[in-house]
């Protein structure tokens, strides 16, 4: 099967986050097997239930060193109306589908590259992993391994129109919670709105932005830690003074940050509202993940060779990846694959065919390189 074929085979299975992944494991270490790699998969169940995996495959010695080829395995959720999501269809030189980019291209391309080159002498890892769109858990599962490898160098795989990416921000996300007191609307001075707590955290995030802008890393744009609020909720009918309001916070820490700075400004605004409503109004704070930035030097030789093969000078990316797991793991590491991310996550995904066949013949390089 070819890396075309290969790819719209894997575009037809659906691993969207809140399914298994393991027939696309299946599929993966079926290849993988056929191309001389001993495999194993690590399993486990998801906190719905759901069971999900990891393929880690070996070809050559079973030592530290060597190069592992990463990438995830899941999809975001794609619109019921979008009939081709799963088809894989062919269409002026692009192959579209969900994942078709983010990131089935880049395992199609991986497993290309294998098939090219076999007469390495170090170690080469396939390392495909589960649940990066949500929170990177199948990577944070592998590192969690005892017996997970230990690369000297990794290629992550992520739609980067192939070009070398050596940093990003991290990513955190928290609930807020502010609670006040019901009463009749008619006689809001019996109450105290949580709506309005709510509204007056949110103007003193504005201010906690400001701070963070003043600590900035010119590498990135925006060249600073960002909060969103994504999601709010308040409130039980129109003539009852609020009692609760929730809302969903996340920021993206610039490498080198701790991840708790911005929390802590968040966590001194709520402390701030206890004290401004005389304790009538309380917020609190939970986060759920606090994921740091990542750096790898410009002068890394992955990130030097990405560059001499891809002929594009390396970047920084604003969004996660599984980068800093594999830097955790001893890796020297770059970020990089086919297709565009701003066309991942929405329906009409693509990946160009012949980005598809370059970042084979680039990943078939790297094995002859640092594989040996």
């Amino acid at each position: 099967m070819d890396t075309v074929e290969l790819l719209r085979a894997l575009v037809a299975i659906d691993t969207t986050s809140t399914r298994s992944n393991e027939p696309l494991i299946t599929v993966l270490q079926a290849h993988a097997e056929r191309l001389g790699f001993s495999a194993r998969v690590q399993r486990w169940t998801d906190a719905f239930g759901v069971p999900k995996a990891n393929l880690i495959a070996r070809r050559g010695p079973d030592r530290p060193g060597g190069l592992a080829l990463v990438g995830h395995t899941d999809c975001v959720p794609f619109d019921p109306a979008w009939r081709g999501a799963l088809a894989g269809e062919i269409e002026g030189g692009k192959l579209y589908g969900r994942g078709s980019a983010d990131t089935k291209a880049y395992l199609a391309a991986a497993l290309g590259a294998a098939g090219r080159v076999r007469d390495h002498q170090g170690p080469l890892w396939l390392i495909f992993t589960a649940d990066e769109e949500v929170g990177c858990l199948g990577a944070k599962q592998l590192l969690a391994d005892r017996e997970a490898p230990r690369p000297a160098h990794a290629i992550i795989g992520e739609p980067t129109r192939l070009i070398p990416v050596r940093a990003h921000k991290g990513y955190c996300l928290a609930e807020v919670e502010v609670r006040g007191l019901e009463a009749h609307s008619a006689f809001p001075d019996l109450g105290a709105s949580a709506i309005q707590g709510a509204a007056r955290l949110l103007r003193d995030l504005e201010a906690a932005q400001a701070t963070l802008a003043a600590e900035a890393d010119a590498q990135f744009t925006p060249p600073f830690t960002t909060y969103n609020v994504g999601l709010i909720q308040g409130g039980k009918a129109k003539n009852v003074v609020p009692g609760l309001c929730t809302f969903t916070l996340e920021w993206r820490p610039i490498p080198g940050q701790d991840v708790r700075r911005a929390l802590q400004l968040v966590e001194a605004a709520c402390g701030a509202l206890g004290v401004e409503s005389k304790g009538r109004l309380t917020a609190s704070v939970r986060p759920s993940r606090l994921d740091g930035g990542v750096s790898v030097p410009k002068d890394a030789a992955v990130v030097r060779f990405l560059e001499e093969a891809s002929g594009r000078a390396c970047e920084t990316i604003p969004f996660g990846t599984e980068l800093p797991q594999l830097v955790a793991l001893g890796a020297e590491a770059s970020v990089f694959g086919p297709g565009d991310i701003r066309v991942a996550h929405k329906t009409g995904e693509f990946v160009p065919l012949d980005e598809l066949h370059e970042a084979e013949r680039i990943l078939a390089l790297a094995i002859a390189r640092f594989a040996n």
